[in-house]
């Protein structure tokens, strides 16, 4: 299912991204739709081309063809790709797999560089600024850190620290890259619990790259799958979930079932031992 199915009267759509590495191309015609208010996964294998095309959306990475277009509300399409770097910084933003962490400042110190595209160069004036930091903070539910320094912090409330930052920076479009890497289970269920908060109570549009496809099932309102740098389907975990689909993409056996009292799907990769009869 391209993007072109999609209503694109709200949100973001790439159409026909091409990346290229050292003259190989390794994302190739992609298309990809972020409706507006909603959480879209992107899933696939290792080196399916998942974090390198968001982070072509988001202008990391050159694209070597292609088109990203914001698209507001009763306003003209915008091209994201012509958009001046601090114009671009105030509607998208990535939250990447991982940060330097920042020695010798605080919480809210760290949260406010997301103010960064609207302080002057010549005052550094920014009048929403202390509003938006502390709305942040409170969003992410660390307000009760502001003052500790962010050294001290824990891997999965230092995770909650950088999505303040992102919440900050106040864009309408938020890009995620493997948010959950390295976190233990409590963490990754808040963190994903914060990412669907976001859409469904402050309307912010996501895109989330997810390794594990029963989070990404029980998360998303619309999953893209990529394989080989191509994206093979789109649309919601019921259209795209499908067994052969999936074992064809990852290349072992992958079984969905869907949860009958949530409508939740859940993935079971069978390996070789699976298949072992049980010892009497």
């Amino acid at each position: 299912m391209s993007a072109g199915a999609v209503d694109a009267a709200a949100g973001l759509v790439a159409a026909g991204v091409t990346v290229a590495y050292d003259g190989v191309d390794v994302v190739h015609e992609a298309a990809l739709h972020l409706p507006k208010g909603q959480v879209t996964a992107l899933i696939g294998p290792n080196g399916s081309g998942k974090s390198t095309l968001l982070r072509a959306v988001a202008r990391l990475h050159r694209a070597r063809t292609g088109s990203v277009t914001l698209h507001d509300e009763g306003g003209d399409p915008v091209d994201a790709l012509t958009l001046s770097r601090t114009d671009f910084a105030r509607r998208i933003t990535l939250l990447a797999q991982s940060r330097a962490t920042p020695s010798g400042l605080s919480v809210r110190e760290v949260v406010g560089f997301g103010r960064h595209p609207y302080r002057s160069r010549l005052r550094g004036s920014d009048p929403d600024g202390a509003r938006l930091v502390e709305h942040a903070l409170a969003v992410t539910n660390v307000t009760d850190l502001a003052d500790r320094g962010v050294e001290s912090l824990s891997g999965g409330q230092l995770q909650r620290v950088w999505f303040a930052c992102c919440l900050a920076q106040d864009t309408e479009v938020l890009l995620l890259d493997e948010p959950t890497t390295y976190l233990d289970l409590r963490y990754q269920v808040e963190i994903l619990d914060l990412v669907r908060d976001l859409a469904d109570t402050h309307g912010v549009t996501i895109g989330v790259v997810l390794h594990d496809l029963d989070q990404a099932a029980a998360v998303a309102d619309r999953v893209v799958l990529l394989s080989a740098g191509r994206v093979v389907s789109a649309g919601t975990p019921a259209q795209v979930y499908d067994t052969e689909l999936l074992t064809d993409t990852y290349g072992i056996r992958i079984e969905v079932e869907t949860d009958l009292s949530t409508g939740t799907h859940r993935t079971r990769a069978v390996g070789r031992h699976h298949l072992r009869l049980e010892r009497p």
